[in-house]
């Protein structure tokens, strides 16, 4: 069913998470054990994120320095497809620009549609580590607007080559990300929301949001949306923290805001264990609050631990 579907269908908030694939050389049951303290919850859908290859440079006999292609966390598709059939609930690849062409985003979707999945998140992705800005493949997308078009193009029916005969058209639902606080790379958010509106006009069904922390800051900007003309489901994004170093940590890695009053809470903490007990009641009362709100969906990126969302969840669903 597709996201979209869930949320028409739906008499309250629902409810879903966000996973990592596991490392290469670790099997699924890593990511089952993450699931299954969840599933008395009824998560609606699952999101699993992809991780593009990463480029090291080995040095070799005589000095000289080979290029070494590596992926961390292969299979998002595999995953998805094991997700679906263990559980019988949907899963939403996270489907990138970086590190792929045109031809090879379209034999991914195609893939996609032969196992039976109708979700996708149009995501342009982060830069490798040894590029200072994104830069994508050859005949690859730069943004994540003309990826939904790309998308939007094959659910019309519409493939790169214009010769085939008969084609089957897809059927994707497409979400698109959005920044309560904007985009890092974004000069103001006059410009951010001026793109995301671009990828919702493109075809973007609904929208999810990067983690935060203050709901004020998501409170004004569905506001914002809503004057620019976004009508789609927007759903917050949630992250709970679990140790001291979050508090400073997350915020470096996603160019996002730490309330002040939690920097405090966290800050008087004496150790990891209050620090966690702290985040679970920040995120129960953030819960809590969205929901009166009537936000469609609440959606915990639970970075492979499971264990402080069952609690949040314990108490709001």
């Amino acid at each position: 069913m597709k996201v979209t579907d869930h949320i028409k269908q739906a008499k309250s908030t629902l409810f879903s998470i966000e996973i990592l694939p596991p490392l290469k050389g670790k099997n699924v049951q890593s990511i089952f054990d993450g699931i299954d303290p969840l599933m008395e919850f009824k998560p609606s859908f699952v999101d699993v994120t992809y991780h593009r290859e990463e480029y090291v440079y080995k040095k070799r006999e005589g000095g000289y320095l080979e290029k070494v292609s590596t992926r961390k966390r292969p299979g998002t598709v595999g995953i998805c497809a094991a997700i679906m059939n263990r559980y019988k609930i949907d899963a939403v690849p996270h489907i990138i620009c970086g590190g792929f062409s045109r031809e090879e985003t379209e034999n991914a979707l195609i893939d996609l549609q032969f196992l039976g999945i109708d979700n996708v998140l149009a995501l342009r992705g982060d830069s490798i580590k040894s590029e200072p800005h994104f830069v994508p493949e050859p005949n690859g997308h730069q943004y994540a607007v003309d990826l939904v078009k790309q998308i939007v193009n094959m659910n019309n029916g519409k493939y790169l080559e214009n010769e085939l005969e008969e084609v089957a058209p897809t059927n994707f639902c497409i979400g698109v990300a959005g920044y309560p606080e904007k985009h890092f790379e974004a000069p103001n958010m006059i410009s951010d929301l001026r793109h995301l509106k671009s990828k919702v006009d493109a075809g973007g069904d609904y929208i999810v949001t990067q983690m935060f922390f203050d709901n004020k800051r998501f409170f004004e900007f569905v506001d914002k949306c809503r004057q620019s003309g976004i009508t789609c489901p927007i759903i917050p994004g949630l992250k709970i923290l679990t140790s001291k170093k979050q508090a400073t940590l997350l915020p470096k890695i996603f160019k996002i805001d730490v309330p002040q009053e939690l920097l405090e809470l966290v800050e008087r903490c004496k150790n990891d264990n209050e620090a966690r007990e702290a985040g679970i009641e920040w995120a129960i009362h953030q819960s809590k609050e969205l929901m009166k709100f009537g936000v469609p969906c609440l959606h915990f990126y639970t970075m492979g631990a499971s264990e402080a969302t069952r609690r949040v969840a314990s108490k709001i669903f």
